[in-house]
């Protein structure tokens, strides 16, 4: 026992002398991975829509605002940014091919070459022109190069005019992911999308992200295979069109599922809201009748790994250490970005999404590998809204080379997960059941907008098998839901080296299929569970010289102090903003996604008004921005009002306005 501990253990604040006195704090992300700042000329707005590696390490980057830039020496301390052309219309991807640039414009798939070689393009070539309608919301994405050479691009729907919330396509193959080949033939591929920001090439295969939105309760990753419909009915229109790889319509999908296109008595369409307590329509069920439905591989669960998913983009070999060959999906909305690991079971793809790197400047979009093996990130908000400090940026995430304690993979077992580690594990803590938890919930499918999660579960856990050498943990779980996300919260496992906890203790594994093959003999693994062993009785509070037991209540203080003394403290209701997704579209004092906190609580509603706000949100009341906050029923009414009350505390002190109807 060295000094300090003798010294603590004689003033009692030492149980036990093999209680480690200062122990070392658990690694942070950022303690593996940095956020390093691209410096761009001054002046430069890097509201970046597109990103590419071009084959002598330059990168090039478009802009949101029409500009192409080719970044000299990207990775150096002084980059040297060389405007490549200008004029174009809000970029939204850019691809290398061939010694030309090619991008998806507003209107068209454009390519750009630069002829007379003196570092500008001077040919402008339309690829493709696809229809508009004029509608602010029909942004034009990619494109992304198919192994035939040929080009994916995807497009945004628009909205109602009456039925503002309703997303429609008004021309055609809006909402549809579009196969161009180079000479400018359109081959329509898929169906459903909504916002199809995502857009990445795995393996040859075409995968995207959507948005949170009308008929998509979260963001997740879809395989998009030719013929797919990914759950939006507003591109259906266009099925019965020359060339449509599906003939689903409109009518024979909303003969399976209610579109909720009601009208009041002045013959006005009205809004559909969440309904708490139905029986939900679940996107899987309709599958059963309408095969054409593509599941998500991945649920990306909303607010947690993400609002607003984008780039989705391999780690190749040799980067970012044991990660390498999976997947990194960017969030635009959080500004951050999440990792995924698939699989493949019964022929279909799934798997396993984790947090990975937060903390970026702005709405990340784009992401595209440095040959340092870096990752360079573009950035922006401009009208979406995100977190972070700025509406654009371009940064990069290094990796130093050290590998933090995290779960590598989970796999689908027949019988529950096998969980892999990147290090090993210490046998006592990964053998003790209390160290896990799984729970499962599902989206509804719904014309609302975004969805609660629902039809929550909590799986009993029969035992835990511990690999030889520490680095898997296979858990025997009951009742498996096929179709559900089941998430693995395992905040107990520590590793060998330092004793430390996992980076990020929660994985979310989308399970479409339970595969076949043996099961684990209950005599095989650990049923030891250190949360179910006898409490022990507390100790009587000491008694103060009065006889006053400490800890005992206070009398309760009248009036307008009381109010102020039972407002809670950030530190209080942070992990509850954290655990219901508050967090992902509000700031205590900066507009994000929705107003400051700060600024809600200058509009002098009372504590049951923020809380009916929260269950039955009113847009009317911020039309200013341009995502609507979805309903929260699932949020439980005590948490509602401790965040309510802590809302109402960053009020003025002298504002005595009356509370303003909800």
């Amino acid at each position: 026992m060295n000094r300090i501990q003798s010294y603590l253990l004689g003033l009692g604040l030492l149980a036990s002398a093999t209680v480690p006195v200062l122990a070392q704090e658990s690694p942070k992300e950022e303690d593996f991975f940095k956020i390093v700042k691209v410096s761009a000329p001054e002046g430069t707005l890097l509201e970046v829509g597109g990103l590419t590696v071009l084959p002598n390490g330059d990168l090039g980057v478009a802009t949101r605002r029409g500009d192409v830039w080719i970044v000299e020496n990207p990775t150096s301390r002084k980059p040297y940014f060389r405007k490549f052309a200008t004029g174009l219309h809000e970029i939204l991807g850019l691809a290398y091919k061939n010694g030309a640039l090619y991008c998806a414009q507003r209107g068209e798939l454009t390519k750009m070459v630069d002829t007379n070689k003196d570092g500008k393009a001077d040919l402008f070539e339309t690829v493709y022109a696809w229809p508009l309608s004029g509608h602010y919301h029909e942004y034009s994405f990619g494109p992304k190069i198919a192994p035939d050479g040929s080009f994916f691009v995807t497009g945004n729907v628009a909205f109602g005019d009456e039925e503002w919330w309703r997303g429609e396509s008004r021309v055609p193959w809006r909402g549809w992911t579009m196969k161009i080949s180079e000479d400018g033939r359109l081959e329509p591929w898929a169906t459903g999308m909504r916002s199809p920001c995502g857009l990445g090439m795995i393996d040859g295969e075409l995968f995207y992200a959507d948005n949170q939105g009308d008929w998509h309760g979260s963001g997740g990753i879809i395989h998009v295979n030719k013929g797919a419909f990914a759950g939006h009915p507003a591109g259906l229109k266009w099925t019965n069109m020359p060339g449509s790889p599906l003939q689903l319509t409109t009518e024979q999908l909303y003969a399976r599922v209610d579109p909720r296109q009601n009208k009041n008595a002045a013959g006005r369409y009205i809004k559909p809201e969440n309904v708490v307590n139905e029986t939900p329509t679940l996107l899987y069920e309709v599958k059963k009748n309408v095969p054409q439905v593509k599941l998500p591989a991945v649920w990306l669960p909303h607010g947690i790994l993400g609002i607003s998913n984008s780039e989705i983009l391999e780690i190749p070999k040799g980067n970012f250490g044991p990660f390498e060959g999976q997947l990194l999906v960017g969030d635009q909305g959080m500004s951050k970005i999440s990792r995924v690991f698939m699989e493949k079971v019964n022929g279909e793809f799934q798997g396993a999404a984790f947090d990975f790197r937060n903390g970026f400047q702005s709405g990340v979009l784009r992401m595209a590998w440095a040959p340092d093996g870096s990752l360079f990130v573009g950035e922006t908000n401009r009208g979406w809204g995100s977190a972070g400090t700025a509406n654009e940026g371009l940064q990069r995430l290094v990796w130093n080379n050290r590998v933090p304690f995290e779960m590598r993979a989970v796999r689908a077992m027949p019988d529950g997960f096998e969980v892999e580690f990147t290090k090993p594990v210490d046998r006592a803590s990964a053998e003790d059941l209390a160290s896990y938890k799984v729970e499962s919930f599902i989206y509804k499918y719904q014309p609302v907008y975004g969805s609660p999660t629902i039809n929550k579960e909590t799986h009993g856990l029969k035992g835990v098998k511990v690999s030889a050498d520490g680095l898997k943990a296979r858990l025997i779980v009951d009742n498996l839901r096929q179709n559900y996300i089941h998430q693995l919260t395992i905040d107990g496992v520590r590793a060998v080296e330092g004793s430390h906890s996992l980076v990020h203790p929660i994985a979310y594994y989308t399970l479409n299929n339970i595969p076949e093959g043996s099961k684990l003999a209950l005599t095989e693994a650990s049923t030891r569970n250190s949360a179910t062993a006898p409490a022990k009785k507390p100790a009587a509070a000491p008694a103060t010289k009065t006889g006053v037991k400490t800890g005992a209540a206070k009398p309760a203080i009248k009036g307008a102090t009381a109010a102020v003394a039972a407002a809670p403290t950030y530190d209080e209701v942070k992990g509850l903003l954290a655990r219901h997704t508050c967090l992902a579209c509000h700031n205590t004092e900066k507009r994000q996604v929705g107003p400051a906190y700060r600024a809600v609580a200058k509009r002098g509603y009372t504590n049951d008004q923020i809380v009916d706000l929260i269950y039955n949100p009113k847009p009317q009341n911020w039309p200013d921005y341009a995502t609507e906050m979805p309903p929260m029923p699932q949020v439980p009414k005590a948490d509602a009002q401790k965040i309510a009350a802590w809302i109402n505390s960053l009020a003025p002190a002298a504002n005595t306005k009356a509370a303003e109807k909800p």
